[in-house]
């Protein structure tokens, strides 16, 4: 507030909006897991939102959603780098002994729990996809 970042404070405000509004829904208090849970929502939406307003050529909606992206980014842990998250895909497949893509539900399944927070699940998915496909 005292930075006079409007943009950087509607953003937290929406976040907070957003939890407070999990916890009272389910009338619970989120932990750490559920709060990372709520952040990758937003940024899922914000996402799809970007490439709706790129359709639609409003670079203006763009760059207000490119820039909610980046601040809710900074809550989430550090991702993992691409070597990594093929090792972990390559050792859940292996673990799990999926042969093809009948078994993506239960390699995801695994990643999931592991992944969370720490990795784009869609890339996660297109990665597992690619391997078990190949």
């Amino acid at each position: 507030m005292r930075a006079k970042d409007a943009a950087r404070l509607s953003t937290v405000r929406l976040l907070l909006a957003a939890i407070k509004q999990r916890e009272v829904d389910e009338r619970i208090e989120l932990d750490d897991a559920a709060v990372l849970a709520v952040i990758e929502k937003m940024i899922k939406q914000r996402r799809e939102s970007i490439a709706q307003f790129e359709k639609a050529a409003r670079t203006d909606l763009v760059d207000v959603e490119k820039a909610e992206v980046q601040v809710l980014s900074a809550y989430l842990p550090a991702q993992m780098s691409d070597s990594d998250l093929q090792k972990e895909v390559d050792a859940v497949i292996a673990a799990t002994g999926a042969s093809g893509a009948k078994d993506m539900g239960k390699v995801m399944g695994a990643l999931k729990g592991k992944l969370a927070g720490k990795a784009d699940m869609g890339k996660v998915s297109a990665l597992v996809k690619a391997r078990l496909a190949g």
